[in-house]
Parts: structure tokens; sequence; C-alpha cells
């Protein structure tokens, strides 16, 4: 049997649905976590060794580069992108990264930020939300995506990172609990995250483990943007 073209009623019928569709409609989000990079203020653990501009330049293009991930994956699926930001107004955030949508993170350790995060995310209509920070430059659209559709068997997903903590969840309803005791910058975040869920009867699915870039150690996986600034932080501080 030959394949029939689509009868233009139905193309005319099926265009109006499309067009009817809205922004507040789309049920999937990603939440990106990410400080305003003043010099000083921005990943601080690695100013000793790179400098206070150099460490802040470092956090602004990897906060970029985040969210030039997610706009990737924006383009293959309808997915909300949230930043919700620490440090800086929201006029300069706005005039550094564009048009997305902005929130203040919550005062509170990172768990509480974490759990208001996604709260808020499912109240306003979300059924799934991958929220992560800015520390991790191979997470990818295509890895965002797998994690999307793994919760469709999962009731979290979690990207384990080699220094003990996280580089991304992913959950389909609000669990605050997840987060209750979990001892936040210590290499036991994923074991005590994991612990959790296991309580709280959360399905899992692991992504790959991959590297945060917190300390100068870790330089080395920031190829080949990593070399070069460890050759200019002996230059420039």
């Amino acid at each position: 049997m030959k394949n029939q073209e689509i009868p233009c009623v139905f193309k005319d019928c099926l265009k109006r649905v499309l067009d009817t569709l809205k922004p507040d409609e789309i049920k999937e989000a990603i939440i990106i976590f990410t400080r305003f990079p003043l010099p000083g203020q921005a990943k601080t653990r690695l100013v000793p060794y790179l400098g206070a501009k150099k460490a802040a330049e470092l956090q602004r293009s990897m906060t970029e580069h985040t969210l030039a991930q997610a706009r990737d994956m924006q383009q293959m699926r309808d997915v909300c992108i949230e930043v919700h930001y620490d440090g800086g107004t929201r006029e300069l955030i706005q005039k550094w990264l564009g048009k997305v949508s902005l929130h203040k993170q919550q005062n509170g350790d990172l768990g509480t930020r974490l759990a208001a995060a996604l709260s808020t995310g499912f109240q306003s209509g979300y059924t799934k939300i991958l929220i992560t920070g800015t520390d991790c430059p191979s997470l990818t659209s295509s890895l965002m995506i797998q994690s999307l559709d793994d919760l469709n068997q999962r009731d979290l997903i979690i990207g384990p990172a080699t220094d003990g903590g996280f580089y991304l969840l992913g959950l389909k309803k609000s669990a605050p609990q997840l987060f209750v005791d979990v001892p936040w910058g210590t290499s036991k975040v994923y074991e005590k995250t994991v612990s959790n869920a296991q309580k709280l009867n959360l399905s899992l699915y692991n992504l790959p483990t991959l590297s945060d870039i917190d300390r100068p150690e870790d330089l080395i996986h920031l190829h080949p943007a990593g070399r070069d600034l460890i050759t200019l932080n002996k230059q420039e501080r």
C-alpha cells in the first residue's frame, strides 16, 4: 500500500493545534544553578591557584557552556530553561546571559536551595525537572535529553561526580527528604543522597560518572582550556 499524503484539511487542523501550544504548557524543565562571576566571589577554591580574575572568568565560561548545552537541547524538544543565580543583580545576570527565565536562589545550604527550586518548579506544573550546576564541562545536551527520557522509567536520575558529589539530578516530583543530612562539600554527598533515595523508595538510575571542576587538580579535565588557564595563572593574577 502506497503512502498517501495527509489531506490539507487535516494538515490545517494539526497546524491550528500546534499554534495554540504556549510555553506555559511545557512540562519539562532544566534548572541551572550558578553564581555571578565576580572576582573573589566565584570559584573561590581556585583563587589561590588561578587568581581571582581567572577564577571568575572560568565561572563565566562554564556557566555559558552549560546554558549553551541546555539551549541545544531546547532545539530538539520542548523544555523550559531556568537559571537560579546567586550574587549579582537580576539586571547584571540578564545582560550577561540574555533571554532566560531568572530566579534568585533561596537562602540556606545547597540542600535547602535545591529543595526550594524543585518544589517551586513542580508547583508551577512541571512533571520532569533536571537540576544541575555549572561545574561539569562534560555535561552535554545529549546527556540532558537522555536524563529526561530515563525519567520515564525511574523516579530519580543522578549523575555521580568523581569527587563524590553529583553533577545532575532528575526528578518527577518534589522530594525534600532527599537532601536531609547530606554533608555538602564532602566526598560523601553522592553516597548520602543515594541512601536517602533508598529510604524514600525512589527508583534510581545512574548516569556516567563525570568530573566537576572545583579544585586545582580538577583543571586537567578542562581540555584544552584547563592547560591554558594553568599557564596564565603564573603570569597574571
